[in-house]
């Protein structure tokens, strides 16, 4: 059995100060940018297992679309 170290093993170079790479960071610097881009959607299990590929998905969705064009009798009235 090997005795557990303690001491932590740390991968940092000895010529790169830690305090100096902090202190440039921004916090939320590429928020905005990562919420304009991610459009996900969680799917309930058996909807996945009819829709095998988001191909499948999108083109049962843009059906949906249209058929909400077509005016139906029930809202006629």
């Amino acid at each position: 059995m090997r005795k557990h170290s303690d001491k932590i093993n740390d991968e940092l170079r000895p010529e790169y100060d830690l305090r100096q790479l902090l202190k440039a960071g921004v916090r939320g610097k590429y928020a905005k940018r990562y919420h304009a881009g991610t459009n996900l959607v969680l799917l309930e299990p058996e909807i996945r297992k009819a829709f095998r590929s988001e191909t499948a998905v999108n083109e049962a969705l843009r059906l949906v679309l249209e058929l909400r064009k077509i005016p139906s009798l029930t809202r006629a009235r």
